[in-house]
């Protein structure tokens, strides 16, 4: 019992959020007499917050540089459904090449906020917020104040799933077979880190709360892969997710940059004295920033299937409060990508939940705004424990 407490304790920031997902996630099913659960309800839920998902992981990056923000992100992925719908529809570019274009316009609107922020030093509150105004102004122009429909190619990417291998099952087979195989990947890896860690002398919990920890989290792929496969299999979003929460979780955990990312936002000084270019680690946290906007702002084109010059209002504070109640510190150097995506979810199930029962946006941003101060609170009081 004491060491379940220890590891409890130990790994506060990452159980809290995710035991008060699940928590959430009974109430509104209570609440909502079984509907928030519906594999329908499930597969929207995805595609509704798979903006917030993909920004909050970029931002993370941000806040663990230090406690720094992006506020341009909500006016940068409008300025790309603009720059998309103009290009495709207007221009009748190629769409491959169109999202080549506008993937290429994020990395130079990361360059040009990236060198303000880490070479110049003006703080990133302050470039970000110009950066918001001015990339809201140039969709107003683009745009002409107009909304262009994109054409059905394109939406797919938001709104279309992956292909069955079999076609006219009532189930989708490919993503039973897909949960299958990350599921006993998990399982694996798992094994694998846990053999790694005795190897070196660590602590490791004990087996019979390890095996608890792998059931519950296959059960939990298997019920949300039969969810999907109930309805119409994989979502294209999904995969995007999917692959970008792999590949930040890896340079997070598992490379140099990551760690200098950590060590900068736990001590700039220190970690610039022990070698780190700190300037170029913040340029490419901006840079990356702009370029995870502009992939956010391809997926939101194709989720509502038009440039609209109103998308991304208020997409920056979604993404700052999925990481701060994801578990990332507001001074810097603590938080993780899984916890941001906890986060994010933690937020869509509140907001879809209250949708369903009826709750007004009035009485929504008010509930939401009093969970993110909550989620401070909580990491400011943990500290001082």
């Amino acid at each position: 019992m004491e060491k379940i407490k220890d590891i409890f304790r130990n790994n506060i920031r990452q159980y809290a959020m995710l035991i008060a997902l699940v928590f959430i996630m009974i109430l509104f099913e209570i609440l909502t007499s079984g509907v928030l659960l519906k594999a329908q309800n499930v597969t929207n839920l995805i595609m509704q917050n798979a903006y917030v998902l993909i920004l909050a992981m970029g931002m993370t990056l941000c806040i663990l540089t230090g406690g720094n923000i992006d506020l341009s992100v909500g006016s940068l992925v409008a300025f790309i459904g603009a720059l998309i719908g103009t290009f495709i529809v207007t221009m009748h570019i190629n769409i491959v090449l169109a999202i080549f274009m506008v993937l290429l316009i994020g990395v130079a609107v990361g360059i040009w906020q990236g060198f303000w922020i880490a070479y110049v030093r003006i703080p990133a509150f302050i470039v970000t917020l110009a950066g918001m105004l001015v990339f809201r102004g140039l969709t107003t122009t683009i745009l002409q104040g107009q909304t262009i429909a994109l054409p059905d190619k394109f939406d797919k990417i938001g709104a279309g799933f992956i292909p069955d291998i079999i076609s006219g099952s009532k189930l989708n087979i490919l993503t039973l077979v897909v949960a299958a195989i990350i599921s006993v990947i998990y399982i694996f890896l798992q094994l694998k880190k846990r053999s790694n860690r005795k190897g070196y002398g660590f602590e490791v919990p004990n087996s019979a709360l390890f095996i608890v920890q792998l059931v519950l989290v296959v059960v939990a792929i298997l019920l949300i892969a039969y969810s999907l496969a109930s309805y119409s299999g994989i979502p294209i979003v999904l995969v995007i997710i999917g692959a970008l929460a792999l590949i930040y979780s890896f340079v997070t955990t598992k490379t140099v940059p990551g760690r200098q990312i950590y060590a900068m936002g736990g001590n700039e000084k220190a970690a610039k004295l022990s070698g780190i270019k700190t300037n170029k680690v913040l340029f490419l946290v901006y840079v990356n920033m702009a370029v995870i906007s502009a992939i956010a702002g391809i997926v939101f084109s194709a989720r509502i299937a038009s440039a609209s010059p109103l998308a991304g209002q208020n997409f920056e504070l979604d993404a700052i409060a999925a990481c701060f109640i994801g578990g990332a510190s507001a001074t810097g150097g603590i938080g993780t990508v899984i916890g941001a995506i906890i986060g994010a979810l933690v937020m869509g199930v509140l907001n879809n939940g209250m949708s369903i029962l009826g709750v007004g946006s009035d009485w929504q941003q008010t509930i939401k705004g009093l969970v993110l101060l909550l989620a401070v609170a909580f990491d400011v009081l943990s500290k001082k424990k």
